[in-house]
């Protein structure tokens, strides 16, 4: 079982990373920019940067971690239940979304971190 703290220690060690607020839970934001989301009420964490096929795979492949819902049909997200879930079945979409909106400095301090997932 990963827990959102486990979560958080692995995205702020990427590097520009920081803990915040989004819709009133807690999150994980670059600037403004939101990179993952707990979702207090299910314990699950949403995670951006999958696409439709690929959400619909780990769906079908793992429907005990991956779900989603019909408020996110229309986006790149994924909702993980975290009591399900390890921090290497979440960690890739995180890395994922990091490198897509971390600017050059912050994917340099990353690297240097080199975090093993």
């Amino acid at each position: 079982m990963v827990t959102w703290s486990d979560i958080e220690t692995f995205a702020i060690a990427l590097g520009g990373v920081e803990a915040s607020i989004s819709y009133g839970e807690p999150s994980l934001k670059i600037g403004k920019a939101l990179l993952t989301r707990f979702r207090v009420s299910d314990n699950s964490a949403v995670l951006r940067s999958v696409d439709f096929d690929e959400r619909d795979d780990l769906i079908s492949a793992h429907p005990d971690i991956f779900f989603v819902e019909e408020h996110y049909l229309r986006h790149d997200i994924v909702l993980a239940r975290l009591e399900h879930a390890d921090l290497d079945d979440v960690a890739p979409y995180i890395r994922r979304t990091w490198a897509r909106l971390a600017g050059k400095r912050a994917r340099n301090m990353g690297n240097k971190r080199m975090h093993p997932l």
